[in-house]
């Protein structure tokens, strides 16, 4: 049995940001691509592709990171975000190519970070923002480890209070 300050130090001592900025990265730019094929081929923008990149970015955050710390959650927060935010650009670069008859990659290799600014700004819609909103939520919320439940058994079993010899 441990107490929970020796479980948190344990838990501590197997979180790597470093796997968790990965894993979540990964995730935002899987989650984008996804966003701008589903956005180009429906030609409709799924807002719920908002949810499934801030799920896909604490997840992938998580299981590679391990982390408990404050710092996981914000990480998939801003992880989250950013692929939406290139979820939408990536989906502009897709329409942009259909209309025009460039290839992506050819749109790609022109965009600055003012163009870049630029394209967003032009296509967002306030509605957006609830949208966004929802993935920095799950970004964060998914980034932390959860506790198995043997390790909530441990804890319950450490933290009891002990019965005196009259069994009170």
């Amino acid at each position: 049995m441990q107490s929970y300050s020796q479980y948190i130090e344990k838990a501590r001592a197997e979180q790597n940001l470093v796997l968790a900025v990965l894993g979540g990265s990964i995730g935002a730019v899987v989650g984008a691509v996804a966003w701008a094929v589903v956005t180009v081929v429906t030609k409709y923008q799924i807002g719920l592709m908002a949810l499934a990149i801030g799920f896909l970015v604490g997840y992938l955050a998580r299981k590679l990171g391990k982390g408990v710390d404050t710092i996981f959650g914000v990480t998939g927060a801003v992880l989250s975000l950013a692929g939406c935010l290139l979820g939408n650009l990536l989906a502009a670069c897709g329409i942009l190519s259909h209309e025009t008859g460039k290839q992506i990659p050819e749109i790609l290799s022109q965009l600055t970070p003012l163009s870049s600014i630029m394209i967003l700004t032009a296509t967002f819609q306030p509605m957006d923002l609830l949208f966004y909103g929802f993935a920095v939520y799950e970004g964060y919320k998914f980034s932390f480890r959860r506790l198995t439940q043997q390790e909530l058994a441990d804890l319950q079993l450490a933290t009891a209070p002990v019965a005196n010899q009259d069994g009170q």
